[in-house]
């Protein structure tokens, strides 16, 4: 890709708007900056700029509300610029707000050089595409799916995974997150590099700091040995955070410095050591709702959420279900050394129309027992598939249930102990009281609210 990309820093800060010219005009880069936002809009009818660097802060006003009146003006008179925003770590909110109204990115200062330079290409090559020849970035193959649904999500990942952006994968349970990830950092310049996977729902809050950013000896009961954290494991390549929607508040504030900063220490050191990933997040929870009722940091949601792929369920694409059978029964029968068995297209249509309640996880699960309980099987039929798939289905429907019915008991527990008390329940319980409320309701649980 060529880097004839014309960029406008608005900054009213001479010092700032010489370093930044001079960084990219070195990259290539058409740099132009103005001092003042009073003349910004006519300098863009002139310049015509292709990305803007939009400082937040200026001298004749530290509140930030000049640089947001100026940004809605951008966005809404020029769509089609795309606009970074900068900002010291202290007014990172404001940047967040910017985010909402259709910033691309936003970059703390003081930054590091290497950080602004990726944010400005991952922008580049994501909304400013020029010719890049036949080149095309090959995905991981086991990504199975022809279905249109798979193909926009597999161009979008092929596009997404050339740049160094952080990316949030979303989708319910077994819909293949993780092959997402690994797809987008085996396509990425990071695929000589680690790629690091970290199920924060496995982490206890108090091993948190110890998980992720390592520890030295001695530095608390238990700490034998110098210990390397995760992101130290993933330096110069790819940190796939898994149930990101697990982490509590005060890991997730732990999380949000070193993703902005690029900057952690070890527990018991004094040492400040620098971070080099690529960040990708999974979940199957809504984000979103989460940071409206203040379970999920709103800046952290906006850190991670920079690139946001949405994985359909099994039922959306059931078009691809025939490919994933026989890509499973490929795979089993050559780690069993017997021949694939023969399915008929009745028996095919059949399980195409199921309900998958557990996705692609549930359907391969579904496949492997029927094929190890017909193991000689030369054919497979609707007959031999419909115990696995029963079975799966009690299954999932059992361990549905338990959880519910533990969930619908503490609640009517930590009600009864509050004297069905909202505010004093929901903190009891540990979550908000729009929570709560969400809970009581999706249950159908009777309450008898306090007078």
């Amino acid at each position: 890709m060529t880097s004839n990309m014309k960029i406008l820093i608005i900054d009213d800060d001479p010092t700032v708007c010489a370093s930044l010219k001079l960084l990219l005009g070195r990259k290539g880069y058409i740099a132009k900056h103005i001092g003042h936002p009073s003349i910004a809009l006519d300098t863009i009818d002139e310049y015509q700029p292709d990305l803007i660097l939009l400082d937040m802060n200026f001298t004749i006003d530290t509140s930030g509300k000049q640089g947001m009146k100026l940004l809605k003006l951008i966005i809404q008179e020029y769509p089609e610029i795309s606009v970074i925003l900068m900002t010291g770590w202290a007014t990172v909110q404001i940047a967040v707000e910017g985010m909402k109204l259709g910033a691309k990115d936003f970059i703390a200062k003081p930054w590091e050089n290497k950080d602004l330079l990726n944010s400005v290409q991952s922008i580049q090559k994501l909304y400013h595409v020029e010719d890049q020849g036949n080149e095309s970035i090959s995905t991981n193959s086991i990504i199975i799916g022809e279905s249109p649904k798979m193909m926009e999500i597999l161009s979008l990942v092929e596009k997404v995974a050339e740049t160094n952006a952080s990316v949030l994968i979303t989708g319910e349970s077994g819909t293949g997150k993780e092959l997402i990830a690994e797809a987008i950092h085996q396509g990425s310049l990071r695929k000589d590099g680690p790629f690091v996977k970290v199920n924060l729902g496995g982490i206890h809050t108090d091993l948190f700091e110890s998980e992720m950013f390592g520890h030295k000896k001695g530095a608390f009961t238990g700490a034998d040995l110098d210990r390397e954290g995760r992101f130290e494991k993933a330096h110069t390549g790819t940190i796939f955070l898994d149930e990101i929607g697990e982490l509590d508040l005060s890991s997730q504030v732990k999380l949000l410095r070193v993703l902005q900063e690029k900057t952690y220490e070890m527990l018991g050191s004094s040492e400040t050591k620098k971070t080099d990933v690529r960040v990708i997040c999974a979940t199957n929870k809504n984000l979103y709702g989460m940071s409206i009722d203040g379970s999920f940091r709103e800046d952290l949601y906006y850190r991670i959420n920079l690139l946001h792929i949405q994985l359909p369920s099994l039922n959306e694409r059931s078009s691809d279900i025939p490919l994933l059978i026989k890509y499973f029964l490929k795979n089993i029968s050559k780690l069993y050394q017997t021949e694939i068995p023969y399915i008929d297209d009745d028996s095919m249509n059949w399980l195409s129309n199921q309900h998958y309640k557990g996705n692609i996880r549930q359907l391969k699960n579904i496949v492997e027992r029927t094929f190890l309980m017909n193991l000689n099987a030369k054919s497979l039929n609707r007959k031999n598939f419909l115990p696995s798939f029963e079975n799966s289905n009690q299954a999932s429907q059992s361990n549905m249930l338990n959880l519910e019915n533990m969930e619908v008991n503490t609640i009517e527990k930590a009600l009864a102990m509050n004297d069905h008390s909202i505010s004093a329940s929901a903190k009891s319980l540990g979550i908000t009281r729009s929570s709560l409320y969400r809970r009581i309701e999706k249950y159908g649980i009777k309450h008898e609210p306090k007078i």
